[in-house]
């Protein structure tokens, strides 16, 4: 393994900006890898929605099961999977949360509905029909009658800290090209790995 300057953000941000102009849906979807205490894992798609030298941010409700999961274990894996480019990018690190003022931030910029919904639905618990949630939206809606939606306190962000970082390239023949930054102090090591 050798240090290396190369920055793996920028890395990240040119291989997402050739996904963002072939892919034909959501480029920054990711799976998003939790476990509880005990070592159970637990996997889905999240939308990646910021992106700085600090992490790779992403939010949710707090009572959802990953909340709990992120809460217990504060640990995660990311995977991106870009089929048209052939290419993945693999992020493990340690969990943090954003700030409530990045948190309001982010959340102001989403669509009223969506809004809406955070506050209407229960994320991960067990729901009687869609009445109930077409109910729980309409509550909502006539709390919140004009375009100010508040973020919910059960609602926020979490940064996934990059302990490790691996680009994953498809090769001919299955040789493909691996390469892997490593957190060392401020800085980043990196090594190729057999495919």
């Amino acid at each position: 393994m050798q240090t290396t300057t190369e920055d793996p953000f920028a890395l990240f941000e040119a291989w997402m900006a050739e996904a963002t102009a072939t892919e034909p849906n959501d480029p920054n979807a990711m799976a998003v890898a939790t476990a509880t205490p005990d070592g159970a894992p637990s996997v889905r798609i999240l939308l990646l929605k910021g992106l700085d030298e600090r992490g790779f941010v992403f939010y949710s409700h707090d009572n959802a099961r990953k909340g709990g999961e992120l809460a217990a274990n504060p640990r995660a894996a990311l995977c991106f999977h870009w089929k048209s480019q052939g290419r993945q990018i693999r992020v493990e690190g340690p969990i943090e949360r954003v700030s409530a003022e990045e948190a309001d931030a982010y959340f102001a910029t989403r669509a009223k509905l969506s809004r809406i919904g955070a506050w209407a639905s229960k994320q991960s618990t067990p729901l009687a029909s869609r009445a109930e949630l077409e109910a729980a939206v309409l509550a909502a809606e006539a709390r919140f009658p004009d375009d100010h939606v508040p973020r919910p306190p059960h609602w926020g962000g979490f940064r996934c800290v990059p302990a490790r970082i691996e680009f994953w390239r498809d090769m001919p023949f299955r040789l493909h090209e691996r390469r892997v930054f490593s957190r060392v102090g401020e800085g980043w090591a990196i090594e190729m790995l057999y495919p």
